[in-house]
């Protein structure tokens, strides 16, 4: 059954691998350029912007995939600037049916006007908070130290990690380009996150082989791993069907491991070739626990609901399989479990129900 996209903006729905700074709307890039001074822009019309933003994004190579953050980055300097955009991000996860959000972001990306990292933190807080208040939006932030930094300030990251654990600040990631610099160089940041009994998440397997994963969830103990298209090399696979897996590909089947699933952007960055392609549609048939995100809406122009339509499209999910996708991610959730039961229960399955209801009744 094809569902609309006006039908799948109205179900609740779960993100929990969304950049913040990677989903400014442009006319936010443009007015926060503005007020900075920042004169970098190619152009300060907004939909052109967007479509630069987009054709950046499309050139099938993650290090240029990355290239739009300098700009999106070099306007998030102020506290005024973050807070704004922390906010605005839950308005816009408000008008896409999304209920619970986990934003992350490198602190050390805005501190080129003087900012403390903990005083950038407290700002994407702040506005994350008004949001909430206003938006009716759970969110959980997850702080990102980056691969290709000196581990010592990946440790940095860590601690302020801890720091925040009671004001919003859920776990720790590790990002950036794959390609020659391996999770493990950052062993003690994750040394530490582990002994505060914190919960890591890691960027792996999207531009590098299962190699990453496997460093990712066995040096760095990963409770949940970002992309993950690479997994499918350590199965063999005939005609869309799993004839062997490999020992990591059982392992991460059998401990439950969530999988943070980014369809469109990992067309855009050129780890699949194709959506057809995408190796989503066996993890999903092979029950892995897999959960569907945006990763960048600004870069590649979509929303979670643009995610649903396309997953129930290409991979021909029913309604069923959306709400145990949507349930999928709430358990991976890092929030504590009776946060994460109650919303389950009270949100998500009512939201079901009810959509159910409207298909029914035809509206």
């Amino acid at each position: 059954m094809s569902y609309t996209k006006e039908f799948l903006r109205s179900v609740p729905k779960v993100l929990l691998h969304d950049h913040l700074d990677g989903g400014l709307r442009p006319q936010t890039v443009i007015e926060l350029a503005k007020d900075l001074g920042y004169k970098k822009l190619p152009t300060t019309d907004a939909g052109e912007l967007g479509e630069w933003f987009l054709r950046g994004a499309t050139r099938g190579s993650l290090p240029l995939f990355l290239e739009g953050f300098d700009h999106t980055c070099g306007v998030m300097q102020t506290e005024e600037a973050l807070e704004r955009v922390a906010y605005e991000m839950l308005e816009d996860m408000k008008k896409d049916g999304v209920v619970y959000v986990e934003t992350r972001f490198a602190p050390a990306f805005h501190v080129q006007k003087g900012l403390h990292q903990e005083t950038v933190v407290r700002s994407v807080l702040r506005g994350l908070e008004r949001g909430k208040r206003d938006f009716g939006v759970e969110f959980g932030v997850i702080l990102c130290a980056m691969r290709s930094m000196k581990p010592q300030f990946s440790e940095e990251i860590a601690e302020l990690t801890a720091d925040f654990r009671d004001h919003g600040v859920v776990g720790f990631d590790l990002a950036g380009e794959e390609g020659g610099y391996p999770p493990k160089k950052h062993i003690d940041a994750f040394h530490y996150i582990q002994r505060e009994n914190l919960s890591i998440t890691v960027h792996a397997g999207e531009a590098f082989g299962k190699e990453s994963i496997w460093q990712a969830i066995q040096w760095c103990g990963a409770h949940r791993i970002g992309h993950a298209t690479r997994l499918i090399e350590d199965m063999k696979v005939k005609d869309g069907e799993v004839l062997n897996m490999g020992s990591l590909a059982q392992y991460v089947l059998d401990k439950r491991i969530p999988l943070e699933i980014c369809l469109t952007s990992n067309v855009h960055t050129g780890a699949v070739r194709s959506m057809e392609e995408h190796p989503f549609g066996i993890y999903y048939r092979y029950r892995f626990r897999v959960t569907l995100n945006t990763d960048d809406r600004l870069m590649s122009n979509i929303t979670l609901t643009d995610e649903y339509h396309t997953a129930s499209e290409v991979f021909k999910l029913k309604l069923e399989d959306l709400e145990k996708l949507t349930i999928n991610a709430m358990k991976s959730a890092f929030l504590p479990y009776k946060r994460r039961i109650a919303i389950i229960y009270d949100v998500i399955k009512p939201g079901f129900v009810a959509a159910r209801e409207q298909l029914k009744n035809g509206s």
